[in-house]
């Protein structure tokens, strides 16, 4: 169903700079975006093909993040990387955490 009268409006965080920390969790999420992505198109039935065919169900980019071409890993770092910008501007801060 297209909505017509939907106009996208994301919070704007083109002030925002994240420091080399957050910089690397971004990409940390931007892989895990993925994975995530992977296994829900896995659970639907999707398959590695060559090019994207929605009629077979396959997608070149049913590979490993690392594989991915940079445009592919664009996208999921976009999300990231905006994802942590809107946290930061609404005054959360990530702190990390040995983990033991």
């Amino acid at each position: 169903m297209e909505n017509k009268d939907y106009n996208p409006s994301p919070a704007d965080t083109s002030n925002i700079k994240l420091s080399p920390e957050l910089l690397a969790l971004a990409e940390k999420l931007a892989k895990n975006v993925h994975d995530t992505w992977a296994i829900g198109r896995i659970k639907e039935g999707w398959v590695y093909g060559p090019s994207r065919n929605d009629d077979k169900k396959e997608t070149p980019c049913l590979v490993p993040y690392e594989d991915l071409s940079e445009e592919e890993k664009a996208y999921d770092r976009n999300t990231a990387l905006e994802t942590l910008k809107l946290i930061v501007s609404m005054g959360y801060s990530l702190k990390s955490q040995e983990i033991k």
